[in-house]
């Protein structure tokens, strides 16, 4: 008998490596462990030299990482990058790198690249889209990236009428992120993927959706302007997105900021008699001269607003902080300073399916 336990202890050992060099097991078939297996599409990253780029995730599965040069693997210009040719890959750390003589576009070329406290308006071209690449690939240790988010006290009336299948109308209003800034269609804005998420949630749900923002101003002139934007829609539900050009230099102070939400907030209930969701925007890149690096305070304000209002919630800023204890700011920066990319708008989106209501 003692022989025979001798003789298995080597087979498993052997399975068990094998098992990890071919692919993943799904957490439901390793119940005693906690890690969680998890698929991601699409996710962004630029690579500068032969120096690594994170993942939102580590421990990567052999054999499911496919790096292509455009988000949709159905875009004309998609190609797809060859591992060991192009780039190299740590499955265990969850990074990525290119080789010497890779096709992949060299980040360290950017005109931008290792400069500190940069003015853009001094560079003709500061965009990093010809720099991403996308990648998919199975991780055994995923994790939620947005918190979830009860908010289930508000947005009564709508959800009614989402279950009913009574037309409702969603308006966004805010600065450039919220009109859809580096999307690469209109199709990949967060609100538009959020209505299709509550299509999905109440099948029966007619939506039409709307956006009224004004790219490159603060929330101040969200309330000065109100007439001839928001003003002029019939709302059922009002997405509110300010914060990114308040926080910046000579912008509104956190307590002003959130005095304007609140008043955003009366007016849309009181004008339009429409439900809000309030909804924190991210840090913009910290080396840029124009922020003032301190979109914590306003991501607070946005919260104290919305229960100061009575209104919901979504948490933006911790998505986005999450992902960044893994990777850096101009792989989810269209502009390379305070515009997601596809994968950022993707971000938002979860931050909205977080919130239950």
């Amino acid at each position: 008998m003692t022989k025979k336990i001798f003789f298995l202890i080597p087979i498993l050992f052997m399975w068990l490596v094998f098992s990890s060099l071919v692919g993943c097991k799904t957490s439901e078939n390793l119940p005693n462990r906690t890690d969680s297996t998890m698929d991601i599409q699409g996710e962004s990253l630029v690579l500068a030299s032969t120096i690594p780029g994170k993942l939102c995730f580590d421990s990567l599965c052999r054999g499911s990482v496919i790096v292509r040069s455009t988000y949709s693997p159905h875009d004309s210009l998609f190609r797809q990058y060859t591992e060991g040719i192009d780039y190299t890959i740590d499955y265990l750390k969850g990074e990525i790198k290119r080789t010497i003589n890779s096709t992949i576009p060299d980040y360290s070329r950017h005109p931008l690249y290792g400069k500190k406290d940069f003015d853009h308006s001094q560079y003709p071209d500061y965009s990093n889209h010809p720099y991403f690449i996308w990648v998919d690939y199975t991780t055994k240790n995923g994790d939620q990236l947005a918190n979830r988010n009860d908010q289930s006290s508000y947005l009564v009336n709508f959800r009614k009428k989402l279950k009913e299948g009574s037309p409702v109308t969603i308006v966004s209003y805010g600065n450039s992120i919220t009109a859809g800034g580096e999307a690469s269609t209109k199709e990949r804005r967060f609100q538009y993927r959020y209505v299709q998420h509550l299509k999905k949630t109440f099948p029966k749900a007619t939506i039409q959706l709307e956006d009224v923002s004004i790219p490159g101003y603060t929330s101040t002139q969200g309330i000065e302007w109100w007439d001839s934007y928001i003003g002029k829609t019939s709302p059922d539900l009002v997405l509110v997105g300010w914060g990114m050009n308040d926080h910046n230099i000579g912008g509104n102070t956190p307590e002003q900021f959130k005095k304007n939400l609140i008043l955003l907030v009366s007016l849309i209930k009181e004008r339009k008699n429409a439900e809000v969701i309030l909804f924190s925007s991210f840090p913009p890149n910290d080396d840029w001269h124009f922020g003032s690096h301190s979109m914590e305070l306003y991501a607070e304000a946005t919260k104290a607003a919305a229960l100061e209002a009575k209104c919901a919630y979504v948490d933006v800023y911790n998505t986005w902080k999450k992902v960044l204890k893994r990777k850096d700011q101009p792989s989810l920066l269209g502009n390379n300073i305070n515009h997601p990319n596809d994968f950022g708008h993707w971000l938002y989106e979860l931050s909205f399916e977080a919130m239950t209501f």
